[in-house]
């Protein structure tokens, strides 16, 4: 585990909507774009896309945060629409991972009486999913290049930095291995994530919301922090049901810029999710503190 603090040579690019992080040590493309809620043609057309009855109030369908690692050809990318596509719907809609069913009762239970409507198809209204990211296999697969006004706009390198060079082809080669708890390398230092190292790079990506028609709130949010030991992201999705329960799913990406045992670049990849009902949450929670 690496423990030196200074900076690692870096390249910063920024548009409007979008931050790329160019690390020539070990050699990183990293690209955060943040851009307006979808509009409604826009959700219509991811909706029809992911063929699900609705699909969440706030949608950053132009969101997304892409990493690719030159030297090998991998590519990893975390998108709003790949995220929803672990949705659980139509014959899947009472499988593993839905709330069960005593707690729909209950959420029924806390509406208002409603009018009959006609019967839809069932499909996981919470928008649980445990979406970990996905690899890009394929050049198709990238989401839209953000363009840059001024290459040299801020960096550490100099002005006349040639402009970065077409992605090599994925890799399809690639494939997650179960960690080996005996080697350090296969594991996230907790350690160095907790100190105060300076933040080279930060961004947050909002990929959906809702507020599940006031009964509660539903998201998705990726974060990336690149420190001078290393890249961090934390992808968490958190429900809560008003009276009914509480749910968080947790996938955490690390990679030390220092080479693994093996001489090469290791990336270690980290997902749980906990679930527990409201009221249990409740009675080990602290009273709300009032001032006046």
């Amino acid at each position: 585990m690496a423990t030196d603090t200074k900076l690692p040579p870096h390249k910063l690019l920024e548009s409007v909507n979008a931050r790329t992080i160019h690390l020539t040590e070990p050699d990183w493309y990293i690209t955060a774009s943040t851009n307006p809620i979808s509009s409604i043609p826009q959700c219509a057309q991811l909706q029809s896309s992911l063929d699900l009855p609705a699909i969440p109030e706030m949608t950053f369908g132009g969101n997304f945060l892409l990493l690719e690692h030159r030297p090998s050809g991998w590519k990893y990318s975390f998108t709003c629409e790949d995220a929803l596509r672990g949705v659980k719907k139509d014959d899947d809609a009472n499988g593993k991972g839905m709330i069960k069913v005593n707690y729909a009762d209950a959420w029924m239970k806390s509406r208002l009486p409603m009018p009959k409507t006609a019967q839809t198809r069932p499909f996981d209204w919470t928008f649980t999913t445990t979406y970990k990211g996905h690899r890009l296999t394929s050049d198709d697969d990238w989401p839209a290049a953000p363009s840059y006004a001024d290459d040299g706009a801020a960096s550490d390198a100099e002005n006349d930095e040639p402009a970065p060079p077409k992605p090599r082809p994925a890799s399809a080669e690639f494939r997650w291995q179960p960690a080996d708890p005996t080697n350090p390398s296969h594991a996230i230092p907790l350690a160095e994530l907790t100190r105060p190292d300076p933040i080279v790079f930060y961004a947050e990506i909002p990929l959906f919301e809702d507020e599940l028609h006031d009964n509660g709130a539903s998201s998705l949010l990726v974060r990336i922090r690149v420190m001078p030991a290393c890249i961090f992201i934390l992808a968490r999705f958190t429900l809560r049901v008003d009276n009914v329960l509480f749910r968080t799913y947790d996938t955490r990406i690390y990679s030390s810029h220092a080479p693994g045992t093996n001489g090469k670049t290791v990336v270690v990849r980290e997902s749980g999710g906990w679930e527990a009902e409201y009221a249990k949450v409740k009675q080990v929670s602290r009273r709300p503190f009032l001032e006046v």
